[in-house]
């Protein structure tokens, strides 16, 4: 029977891992590169492998401590120096003076020469592309986010039930939203699965069919107490649109900071004042006929009534039918349409639209006092008198 060596068992265990920089240096490529003179030491070493091998029970654990330490320095974070000689997340302020397109974008916004070719540079790099304050727009969009304006000629802030988030003038909004939609029966989407929903009214209730059989199970909205608001404002949803609104920012914060406050009311007004903008084309409306209501349960009106006012053609092919909207005896709005839940949608709309579009005309802000001789401001008068569209 052959004889088992127990040292070579032994030896796969005892042995130490070698790692892909040792394998490298082997000794053949070891010896070309050292001198002469001191081969023999390597040729020595290389002689005796297993002299080191029985003067301990374990392995060597110097070369994987090594690997283990290439390891941590490939798969951890990047350094201090390398985060010290890596590219920066915008250009440096210094680049902005060699700069032709600054220079371009400078003389097309007829700016003043008071503003320098670094602060338009800075004033074009958003929060999200570099995080540090003072080198971002964050706070030039802030001194430039002047919605006095907006506020003065428009007075009735459109509510959440038919803004889609256009329509805003202050970026501050109410901490909790309630369910826009009123009240909901509290024993409908709790008790719905224990129903039997036999009959007509359980097929109009809780969408079964003639058999009581409910169907696929449904995710049931939350109709409590939700935080949209907070959570929206940690997600940026439209980074685009956002980043070219804190530039318009930052660019009227920039004119305030070098020119004044009278060379950035110029600047708002020969730049956006003097364009056209449809508001009523911004808003949203999915259930108008809901949305008045609430309206005027909030302003405390009485509940609105659709009335038939005329109508022609009923039994024609294109009928005719003017449905108007009345809280009391007053007018809210009116609209035509080729049928009454038509028209009724259409007058709900109009009733909408004339009363957040309301504005009072050219009033003052509250920074026309502060030139000389000035009279003192008066808040714009909201008449809510007879709304008519």
């Amino acid at each position: 029977m052959k004889r088992l060596r127990l040292d070579r068992l032994a030896s796969q265990l005892l042995a130490a891992q070698t790692s892909p920089a040792a394998r490298l240096l082997r000794p053949s490529t070891i010896s070309r590169s050292i001198p002469q003179t001191c081969r023999h030491s390597s040729l020595d070493y290389n002689s005796q492998p297993c002299q080191r091998r029985h003067q301990s029970t374990a392995a060597s654990p110097a070369p994987v401590e090594e690997e283990d330490h290439v390891a941590e320095v490939e798969d951890g974070e990047p350094t201090p120096e390398d985060l010290r000689n890596g590219p920066l997340p915008s250009p440096h302020p210094s680049r902005a003076a060699s700069s032709a397109k600054l220079a371009a974008l400078h003389a097309r916004l007829s700016l003043s020469s008071k503003i320098p070719l670094e602060t338009l540079a800075r004033a074009l790099v958003d929060p999200s592309a570099d995080a540090h304050p003072k080198y971002n727009n964050a706070n030039l969009a802030y001194v430039g986010s002047t919605p006095a304006h907006g506020v003065s000629s428009q007075p009735p802030p459109p509510g959440e039930e038919v803004d889609p988030g256009l329509l805003q003038y202050d970026p501050l909004k109410p901490t909790v939203v309630m369910n826009k939609w009123g009240y909901v029966r509290a024993n409908t989407f709790e008790s719905a699965k224990y129903q039997s929903g036999k009959g007509l009214s359980g097929r109009v209730v809780y969408g079964s069919n003639p058999f009581g059989e409910s169907g696929p199970a449904k995710s049931l909205p939350d109709f409590e107490v939700e935080n949209d608001r907070n959570t929206k404002a940690l997600y940026l949803q439209d980074a685009a649109p956002n980043a070219y609104a804190n530039f318009v920012r930052a660019v009227v914060g920039a004119v305030y900071m070098h020119c004044g406050r009278d060379a950035a009311k110029n600047f708002v007004r020969s730049h956006f004042l003097t364009r056209t903008l449809d508001l009523s084309k911004l808003f949203e409306f999915k259930l108008p006929t809901r949305e008045l209501a609430r309206l005027c349960a909030r302003e405390d009106f009485e509940a609105p009534v659709a009335r038939l006012e005329s109508e022609t053609g009923r039994a024609s092919r294109t009928p005719v039918f003017v449905v108007g909207i009345y809280s009391g005896n007053d007018k809210l709005g009116e609209a035509p349409g080729p049928d009454l839940d038509s028209a009724l949608v259409a007058a709900s709309i109009n009733a909408l639209k004339s009363w957040y579009l309301y504005s009072p005309g050219q009033v003052g802000v509250p920074s026309d006092t502060f030139t000389e001789d000035a009279a003192a401001w008066k808040p714009a008068y909201v008449d809510i008198g007879e709304i008519i569209s």
